[in-house]
């Protein structure tokens, strides 16, 4: 089968499988039994873990929060902003276009007597930076801005959003789960606050990730979602899970930019142009987007393709949270598609793994549907 679909997840690679075994086996103390060797040793595996997840993003160290993904680390961020700083207001700014794991949060918050903001993206699923700022009150805690969407690819100005909302006093949220592996991030320059990242995004093992949380300049509290033992600075307490956190370290420690995929993306989008002409949309074309991702709309219904295609092409209609719910793109709709065209898209997103004989199978298979 050729592979895909690398923003659902990737396959983990084998130098962080081969790091992450021996904290199964020989090495599988407890990381707060740090009184004995086993301990100790698993101790130190963390804190290694933990330095280098910080060098990739820029941080320090004690500004890593492990978490079980994603998910938890906005869960974290958003309800542990909003509860920490009640008594500043209960206004919270997002976009329409954020991943479900942020949009649901802010729905239960808004339950919970949370004002939400859902800004509006433009047709290239950019956000208007004049809105942001109108958009923005003395009661606004929290600005949340995903770095990089997940079924377009399309990259917000994350410095521009960050200066914005720390000119009006407000802290800056950014899920940068599709972003790390795929482009560099720095969280001293984009001025992001608290951010969130997940191993199997780029190579790692599923069910870890880190939630970054500033210190200073501003210095961000939250409130704990999960209580017992004060681990992890008191934010997120629980057993460490040691062998998937030494994976995420080294998953960020190999991450590298110097490959082709962006060439073969490109490839894959130009050929389709080329042969089908005014039949097809990139969608975001115009946005700075990541170098593996392309949301294209076809001519015919993406359902359609997807089963003729499936045991030989791995590809989604949208995020991979979602696919359960058959509803068209929430996110393709925001960028002014209608429902039959979003019913029309395809998200191909392209690893290091992929080949372009392998494109070029898939331009074929496109080929074969459309004539």
């Amino acid at each position: 089968m050729i592979y895909l679909d690398y923003n659902a997840t990737t396959p983990v690679d084998e130098k962080v499988l081969e790091t992450m075994l021996p904290y199964f086996s020989v090495k599988f103390g407890n990381a707060a039994s740090s009184t004995h060797l086993l301990g100790a040793q698993s101790k130190d595996a963390v804190e290694n873990a933990r330095e280098i997840i910080a060098k990739t993003i820029n941080c320090e160290t004690q500004e890593i929060i492990f978490t079980s993904g994603s998910t938890e680390a906005i869960n974290l961020a958003i309800k542990g902003v909003y509860n920490t700083y009640q008594t500043k207001g209960n206004h919270i700014i997002t976009v329409e276009t954020e991943h479900k794991a942020v949009l649901d949060t802010c729905k239960y918050l808004e339950k919970k007597g949370a004002q939400i903001t859902y800004l509006k993206v433009d047709k290239n699923g950019l956000i208007d930076l004049q809105e942001l700022e109108n958009a923005i009150t003395e009661k606004t805690v929290l600005v949340g801005v995903m770095y990089a969407n997940n079924e377009t690819g399309v990259i917000q100005n994350i410095e521009e959003i960050s200066k914005i909302t720390h000119k009006k006093n407000t802290i800056f949220f950014c899920d940068a789960t599709q972003a790390i592996g795929k482009i560099r991030v720095d969280v001293q320059k984009d001025g992001i606050d608290i951010m969130c990242l997940s191993a199997h995004k780029f190579y790692g093992p599923k069910g870890i990730g880190a939630l970054y949380v500033r210190r200073k300049n501003p210095r961000v509290a939250l409130e704990a979602l999960i209580h017992g033992g004060g681990h992890e600075r008191g934010w997120r307490s629980g057993t460490l899970n040691t062998p998937a956190i030494v994976g995420l370290g080294k998953a960020c420690e190999i991450i590298s930019f110097e490959n082709n995929i962006e060439e073969l993306r490109n490839h894959l989008e130009n050929s389709l142009i080329q042969q089908f002409s005014k039949s097809i949309i990139i969608n975001g074309k115009n946005a700075k987007r990541l170098p593996n991702t392309s949301n294209i709309t076809f001519p015919f219904k993406a359902a359609d393709f997807i089963r003729h295609t499936k045991t030989k092409l791995a590809i989604a209609t949208g995020s991979a949270c979602t696919s359960a719910e058959n509803l068209p793109s929430h996110v393709l709709t925001a960028m002014h598609l209608s429902k039959e065209q979003a019913e029309r898209s395809v998200r191909f997103s392209l690893g290091k793994y992929t080949t372009k004989h392998q494109i070029d199978e898939v331009i074929e298979m496109i080929k074969t549907i459309v004539i």
